[in-house]
């Protein structure tokens, strides 16, 4: 392999397939990107056998080639360098030579036989949605998965269409979130479960990219499509719990009130909280506010209210207030709505005016 290409695309490329590098010492290849040639493109591979990628970059080439070297080297190698705009790389007897003009390493290579395959899907459900939606969907669930591997399916992202909506959705069964996707046109993807890890890798791997993404998901599989990139993920098997039995169909007390209010209070609460995180919430129907108290019986106690528009029901109940505090960051609204439905019933929180984000926490029986 000798080529030469632009030092800021390779350093960018390496740096995202670097994000799913392996550090399983039983398995060193896979902490290695793969670079092959392809006509007048460098293809950058990187797997850790649930989650591949490959990134392609523009190149001058004088000699075809692949090889294999480790990702944190050369990806810290790229990063130290200052201002130089082109790089160089040349194979030398196993050692892969890279140098600008002011700089210069040696990088010992391993084997390219032992670097799995990445696969690719031929005849899935295809759909297209823009990445920064993509984006949306994932981060807007991903905190509820589970993150315990007892139960896979709860230790994952649900991403499933109905007609012109993609919908994501996550839960570790103490609380549930769902975010809906409007896309531009009717989407067709059965159910697909993306293991939480993966998810969240994907989110760094698509960071600051605004270009449509495409969707292409089977059985067993699941592909990102973008210009210059392709990303292919594990899916899980098994059967998402079905949700929509435990959304309420009614509220017996509504709240609304300035989400900034809520989360200075919650960041009270914090100080103040016990083991359990516990919080109790009285509504007041009548004084028009709701009351929060958090105790600690080494610490001390707290106790804040905040004015609130209210309907229904007076209430008294209690919650792990970091479950609420995880979901407020996926309301895009100024002001959240809080539904109660009785002391055993899961408390609803959304946007006030918005139906496309829905989160449910159950109470703590303490």
């Amino acid at each position: 392999m000798k080529i030469e290409c632009v030092k800021e695309k390779l350093q960018n490329a390496v740096s995202k397939a670097e994000k799913i590098v392996s550090k399983n010492i039983n398995t060193p290849v896979l902490s290695c990107l793969l670079l092959e040639t392809k006509g007048n493109e460098l293809l950058i591979r990187a797997t850790n056998l649930d989650l591949g990628i490959e990134i392609t970059i523009p190149i001058k080439k004088e000699k075809d080639g692949k090889v294999c070297v480790p990702a944190n080297i050369l990806s810290s190698f790229l990063n130290s360098l200052s201002d130089d705009k082109n790089i160089k790389i040349e194979e030398k007897e196993g050692i892969l030579a890279v140098s600008t003009e002011r700089n210069h390493a040696d990088i010992k290579m391993m084997t390219t036989e032992d670097f799995p395959t990445i696969p690719t899907i031929e005849d899935g459900k295809v759909c297209k949605i823009n990445t920064k939606e993509l984006q949306n969907g994932i981060k807007s669930v991903i905190y509820s998965a589970s993150t315990s591997s007892v139960k896979p399916e709860l230790a994952s992202v649900y991403v499933y269409s109905n007609e012109e909506n993609l919908i994501f959705v996550s839960t570790d069964s103490f609380r549930l979130a769902e975010k809906i996707i409007k896309t531009k046109k009717k989407v067709d993807l059965s159910g697909v479960l993306i293991p939480a890890k993966n998810a969240a890798d994907l989110l760094k791997i698509v960071e600051g990219i605004e270009e449509d993404v495409e969707l292409n998901s089977t059985k067993n599989q699941i592909s990102f499509s973008l210009p210059g990139m392709y990303i292919i993920s594990r899916v899980i098997d098994g059967t998402f719990p079905d949700y929509k039995q435990i959304l309420p169909k009614e509220e017996k007390t509504r709240v609304v009130l300035l989400k900034q209010d809520l989360i200075n209070t919650l960041k009270t609460s914090n100080i103040f909280s016990d083991n359990f995180n516990q919080i109790n919430i009285s509504v007041n129907p009548k004084e028009k506010n709701i009351e929060t108290k958090t105790k600690n019986s080494n610490i001390g106690e707290s106790v804040n209210k905040i004015n609130a528009n209210i309907e229904g029901e007076e209430i008294i109940i209690n919650f792990n207030f970091r479950y609420i505090t995880d979901c407020l960051a996926s309301v895009p609204q100024d002001s959240v709505s809080l539904s109660f439905n009785g002391i055993n019933k899961p408390l609803v929180i959304r946007g006030s005016t918005d139906k496309n984000f829905t989160y449910l926490v159950m109470p703590m029986n303490r």
